[in-house]
C-alpha cells in the first residue's frame, strides 16, 4: 500500500526547515498568513529551495480576496509560475474563477502548460466553485494534478462527507487533498472517512518576537506565525504508523 501524503504550509523560511526535519512530505510555500496566502517573493523562494530537499510548490497568487483576477494579474501569474521553475521549484499551487463561479479552463489550462514540467495543484478557488463535480471534471481537463479542499465548507470535518464523494467520483485521475483544520486530533478519521492519501495542514502555532525592545505606544504583539514542529511530527507519524 502505498505511502500517504502531508503537505504543510511555510510562511517563513525557518518553517521551511522545521517541515523537512519533522518529516513533511512537501511545502506549500505562502507569503501573508492574514490573506490565506499569497505569492512569495523571489528571494523568498530562492532561498527555500536552497533550504530543503523535499517538495516545494510555492502559491501563485497576486493579492488576497477573490479568484476572479484581471488581465494584468494574469500576466503576473505567468511570470510568477516562470520564476518558479526557473528556481527549481516541484510544482505551483494556482486557482482561478469566473464571475459565475465556474473554473476559468482556459486560464489554468495556460498555467498548468507553462508550469510544465512541474506539478500544479488547485488551490481552495475549488471551494468556492457553484458545481463541485463539474469543478472537478474541468480541473482534471486543464491537467492538474491535485485539488485542495475542504469539501466546499470552512473545515475539513464539516466538508467530510463532500470529500469522500469527492475521492470517489475523481477515480484515481486526480488527487483529492483535504485541507483547512487537518490537526493530528483528526487526521486519523478523516483518512479513515475520505478515503484521501494527502493532506494539508497549516500546523501552526506563534512565535513571539526576539526584540528586547518593544513600543508601549504602539500596542502590538509583533509574533510570527510559525510551523509547530512537534505537530507536524504526530501528524506524519498518524499518517503512516
Amino acid at each position: 500500500m502505498s505511502s500517504c501524503v502531508l503537505e504543510v504550509i511555510a510562511f517563513n523560511i525557518e518553517s521551511c526547515h522545521i517541515a523537512q526535519r519533522a518529516g513533511a512530505d512537501r511545502i506549500e510555500l505562502c507569503d501573508n498568513p492574514g490573506e490565506g496566502g499569497t505569492t512569495p517573493s523571489f528571494g523568498f523562494i530562492k532561498a527555500a529551495r536552497a533550504a530543503v530537499n523535499i517538495q516545494l510548490f510555492p502559491i501563485i497568487r497576486p493579492r488576497g480576496g477573490d479568484f476572479l483576477y484581471s488581465d494584468e494579474e494574469f500576466e503576473i501569474m505567468k511570470d510568477d509560475v516562470l520564476l518558479c521553475k526557473q528556481l527549481g521549484c516541484d510544482g505551483v499551487v494556482i486557482g482561478l474563477l469566473k464571475a459565475d463561479g465556474t473554473v476559468d479552463k482556459e486560464r489554468t489550462a495556460a498555467l498548468v502548460q507553462l508550469a510544465y514540467p512541474m506539478s500544479v495543484t488547485f488551490h481552495r478557488a475549488f471551494d468556492r466553485t457553484a458545481n463541485p463535480f463539474e469543478a472537478m471534471e474541468d480541473i482534471i481537463a486543464c491537467g492538474c494534478e491535485r485539488i485542495l479542499t475542504s469539501g466546499q465548507r470552512p473545515t475539513v470535518t464539516e466538508g467530510a462527507h463532500m470529500l469522500k464523494q469527492l475521492v470517489d467520483k475523481a477515480e484515481d485521475r486526480i488527487i483529492i487533498m483535504p485541507g483547512s483544520g487537518v490537526r493530528s486530533g483528526n487526521i486519523e478519521g478523516l483518512k479513515s472517512q475520505t478515503g484521501a492519501m494527502e493532506f494539508h495542514s497549516s500546523a501552526r502555532t506563534t512565535l513571539p518576537s526576539s526584540m528586547s525592545y518593544t513600543s508601549p505606544s504602539m500596542q502590538e504583539t509583533m509574533s510570527t506565525v510559525i510551523l509547530d514542529e512537534a505537530e507536524v511530527v504526530r501528524l506524519v507519524r498518524l499518517l503512516n504508523p
